[in-house]
C-alpha cells in the first residue's frame, strides 16, 4: 500500500517515521524548516529513551507525491477545507482518504442511515467544500490517540499512545438487509463494515508496531474521545489549568460534567452508545495528571484552536435533534472570544 501523509507535523511525521522504519511505501508532505530538516537529516523520533532516524520521502508539493492508494490527513480540522484542492490532486480513482483529525468528522452522516443520512455540518465543512470536493465515499474514519510534539525541525518527541482506531463510515449492506433495508443508526451491529481497504490499512499500521483496531461502529469511539476534548480542551484554554486540576476542582469539574451530559444526550439521539459513564470518563482524565490539553498548547503557541470541530459541531447536531446545550453554548461563546483575542494579540 502506498501512503501519503498530508500535513506531516508532530503526529504525521511520527506516524510516517514508524511506517518508514517498517518498510512501508510512505511519502510525507510538509513545509518550511521542518520539511527542510526531514529532507536533509531524516525524521528523528525520540521515544522510550531512545532516538531513531527514518528516511521517508519528504516533499513540499502534492505534484511530487503522485497518487497514492491512501492519503492520511493529519491537519487540524479547521485547516481541512482549504486543503481540498491539494487533496483532489492526490486522488486517483481508488484513493482512500483517512481523516485523522479530532472532533466530529466532516463525513459523519454519510452511511449512517435513518433521518439524518447525508446531513452536512457547517461547523466542520462550511458550504460542503470537503463533501463535494472529496466525496464521503472515499473516507476512512480514524480516532487518533497518540500524542507527540515537534521539539526542533525534523525532531519529534513521542509523548504517549500508539493506537489509531479505524472504521468505515458506510452502513453495512448485510446489516441493512437484516433490518429490512432500514438502518436506524442505533445499533453498533448496524453501522460500518470491515472492508478490504480498512483491513489492509490496519495491517500496515500493525506491521509498524502500532495498534490499529477496526470497529464496526467507529462513531462510538469518536464520541468517547470527543467527550473529553469537548470539555477539558476549552476549559483548559480558558483557565490555563491542567487535566488533573480541571477534573478535581468542584467548579470546573461541574462544568465539564454538565457539558458531557448535554453531549451524551445528543450522541444517543443519533445512535451513539456510551460504554462508560461520565464520572468514569472524568476520573480517567484526572489520572492523566498535570497534562496541558492540545487546545491550551495551541493557545500558548499562538496557533488556531480546534473550536468548531469540538464544540460547534456538537451544538449544531444538538439543534438538528432539538436538544438544548446551555452549558456548551456558554463555553463555546467564551472560547470563541478567547480565540479572537488571541488573534489580535499576535
Amino acid at each position: 500500500m502506498s501512503i501519503c501523509i498530508y500535513g506531516a507535523g508532530a503526529i504525521g511525521a511520527w506516524l510516517g517515521a514508524k511506517l518508514a522504519l517498517a518498510g512501508a511505501d510512505v511519502t510525507l508532505i510538509a513545509r518550511g524548516p521542518h520539511l527542510a530538516a526531514m529532507q536533509t537529516s531524516g525524521v528523528r523520533i525520540i521515544e522510550d529513551d531512545r532516538e531513531l532516524v527514518a528516511r521517508p520521502r519528504c516533499v513540499a508539493s502534492v505534484a511530487d507525491a503522485g497518487q497514492p492508494e491512501t492519503v492520511i490527513v493529519t491537519l487540524k480540522a479547521h485547516s481541512l477545507p482549504a486543503a481540498v484542492p491539494d487533496l483532489q490532486a492526490l486522488m486517483g480513482p481508488q484513493t482512500a482518504l483517512v481523516s485523522a483529525v479530532n472532533g466530529i468528522p466532516w463525513w459523519y452522516f454519510h452511511g449512517l442511515g435513518g433521518p439524518y443520512e447525508g446531513q452536512r455540518l457547517d461547523a466542520v465543512d462550511p458550504g460542503g467544500v470537503i463533501w463535494d470536493g472529496i466525496g464521503p465515499e472515499r473516507a476512512i474514519g480514524c480516532v487518533v490517540y497518540p500524542a507527540a510534539e515537534v521539539v526542533a525541525p525534523g525532531v519529534i518527541r513521542h509523548l504517549e499512545g500508539d493506537r489509531f482506531t479505524l472504521g468505515e463510515p458506510s452502513a453495512s449492506e448485510k446489516s441493512s438487509e437484516k433490518n429490512n433495508g432500514k438502518t436506524s443508526g442505533k445499533s453498533s451491529e448496524q453501522i460500518g463494515e470491515k472492508s478490504a481497504r480498512v483491513l489492509a490499512l490496519s495491517e500496515v499500521l500493525r506491521d509498524a508496531g502500532l495498534k490499529a483496531p477496526v470497529r464496526t461502529n467507529l462513531r462510538n469511539d469518536i464520541w468517547i474521545k470527543l467527550w473529553g476534548n469537548l470539555t477539558f480542551n476549552p476549559i483548559s484554554a480558558l483557565t490555563h489549568a491542567t487535566l488533573d486540576e480541571i477534573a478535581t476542582d468542584d467548579d470546573t469539574r461541574g462544568t465539564a460534567r454538565a457539558m458531557m451530559l448535554e453531549a451524551q444526550a445528543i450522541g444517543e439521539a443519533i445512535g451513539v452508545s456510551f460504554k462508560i459513564d461520565v464520572d468514569r470518563r472524568i476520573a480517567g482524565a484526572a489520572a492523566v495528571g498535570q497534562h496541558k490539553t492540545s487546545m491550551l498548547q495551541d493557545l500558548e503557541r499562538g496557533r488556531p484552536m480546534e473550536v468548531e470541530a469540538l464544540l460547534g459541531a456538537v451544538r449544531e447536531i444538538g439543534t438538528m435533534v432539538d436538544l438544548p446545550t446551555p452549558t456548551i453554548d456558554v463555553v463555546l461563546g467564551l472560547i470563541r472570544q478567547r480565540a479572537r483575542a488571541a488573534t489580535r494579540d499576535v
